[in-house]
């Protein structure tokens, strides 16, 4: 680990690949989530990219009981 990188679990939001590892779901189901939840405020948009803001879903699949 470099010195200026960052966590994980420290992050504000995290990349597809990065959400993938982190809460155990394939990209596929990230990106589907993503067009299907947008409305909810977790995901951010730059260009094409998307990011996923790590606790506001967290607290999202807390609530979830099937995804």
């Amino acid at each position: 680990m470099k010195e200026n990188d960052v966590r994980i679990c420290e992050k504000y939001a995290l990349t597809v690949a990065e959400a993938a590892v982190y809460f155990g779901i394939g990209e596929k189901k990230l990106r589907n989530m993503i067009e299907e939840y947008s409305h909810l405020g977790l995901f951010i948009q730059n260009g094409v990219k998307y990011t996923i803001k790590r606790q506001k879903f967290e607290a999202f699949l807390n609530e979830a009981s099937v995804i």
